[in-house]
């Protein structure tokens, strides 16, 4: 059995719902590239992490968002080969966002910018072979109230190229 060496992620996201649909970007970067995520990411040096999901939201759909509350953490372990990582160790702050200004747009590319854009997705429209765990978790919570609590293994991942 060979030894797994994690590397570990932490992110914040928007859960944003309109009309029964979960909008959600198309990843160009990471694990999840190739598939749906939730728009959101890391924080810069200094940031809260109120400012980085709004900054991140605006930079991934055109949106500018307000956060109305905290829907909870939950953790994703998958193997991921990167750099000298066997597996990733993703911790995600999930918040329920609202809109107050912009409109969806093709984000500006540029270096680290892991969004080709914005769409609405119904939870028929995805699956862990065309969704990140985490569009999967979100759905979850909007049918159950809960992201639960233990992380969740996805041993079977396979990075879409």
């Amino acid at each position: 059995m060979t030894n797994k060496k994690y590397h570990r992620a932490f992110g914040v996201y928007g859960v944003l719902v309109k009309n029964n649909k979960l909008l959600v970007i198309n990843k160009n970067g990471g694990p999840y590239i190739n598939r749906y995520d939730l728009p959101g990411g890391s924080l810069e040096d200094g940031e809260s992490l109120s400012e980085a999901l709004q900054r991140e939201f605006q930079e991934e759909t055109g949106l500018e968002v307000d956060i109305e509350g905290n829907i909870g953490v939950i953790d994703f372990k998958l193997p991921w080969l990167w750099r000298e990582y066997t597996d990733l160790h993703h911790i995600a702050v999930y918040y329920a966002v609202k809109v107050f200004d912009g409109e969806l747009s093709v984000p500006e590319q540029f270096e680290g910018q892991d969004s080709l854009g914005a769409q609405w997705v119904s939870e028929e429209d995805v699956s862990i072979e065309n969704s990140s765990p985490l569009v999967l978790q979100a759905f979850k919570w909007l049918r159950t109230g809960s992201l639960g609590i233990d992380a969740i293994t996805c041993s079977d991942w396979k990075v879409l190229k």
